[in-house]
């Protein structure tokens, strides 16, 4: 005589096969879901290797003609001042001198005796950064040549971020995973592979107001790690 499983027997194990089979699928996916967001931040001081420097000055007179003459001839003294003092003569460029004729002007406040007044501006452009910063020191020797400069301004540039680029985001990743191991550490987890990542925007300023030649660049990276038990 054979024995007949009762089916609802049958229909039980099914359903509890079924719950274990669901519970275990929902504790996977459940592991494929957690992540840890984190970010990492790099930094690093380089020198600046590009310099923008701008010059005036400005002359009084009554004879436009011998203005022009004095204006030609103290331009020829700074660049060869810049010259003597390690700027290329390439690197110098004089821009189209600045003619204000006081009479001609009548909002003009200038109380001056003189009638006219040139203003040249000189620019020089150079990687030699610390030629300029050497010159800034030394202008006051063209007052011993007759020439008072009223005003010069300098801004600096870093032009080779490509260079440190791949070693600024290695070291962003790897303070972004050393954050990440802390936090799967505090929590009993491991830390899995990485889910996601991107790279931040790369910034450069100035250290601070007083060193304006020497950059600071920063870069953060996100980061997206899997959480495992």
């Amino acid at each position: 005589m054979k024995t007949r499983i009762p089916e609802s027997l049958i229909l039980a194990l099914a359903i509890v096969a079924f719950g274990v089979l669901v519970y275990c699928g929902i504790n996977k996916a459940s592991d494929r879901g957690r992540v840890v967001h984190v970010r990492g931040l790099a930094e690093m001081e380089v020198p600046a290797d590009k310099v923008f420097w701008n010059i005036n000055y400005g002359i009084l007179g009554d004879d436009m003609q011998g203005l022009f003459k004095a204006i030609a001839k103290n331009d020829s003294i700074i660049k060869q001042f810049m010259v003597n003092n390690g700027i290329a003569a390439e690197d110098v460029t004089f821009n189209p001198p600045m003619i204000n004729d006081h009479e001609a002007n009548m909002y003009s406040q200038n109380h001056s005796k003189f009638r006219y007044s040139i203003n040249s501006n000189i620019t020089i452009a150079t990687s030699k950064v610390d030629a300029v910063r050497d010159l800034q020191q030394k202008m006051t020797k063209l007052i011993d040549l007759g020439i008072v400069i009223n005003n010069s301004y300098a801004s600096y540039e870093f032009t080779g971020l490509n260079s440190i680029k791949p070693q600024m985001i290695e070291s962003a990743t790897k303070n972004a995973r050393e954050v990440a191991e802390k936090f799967a550490k505090d929590s009993e987890s491991k830390l899995g592979k990485i889910k996601t990542a991107s790279q931040g925007v790369f910034s450069i300023d100035n250290r601070d107001e007083n060193t304006p030649h020497i950059k600071k660049v920063r870069v953060v990276t996100t980061v997206d790690y899997s959480l495992e038990d």
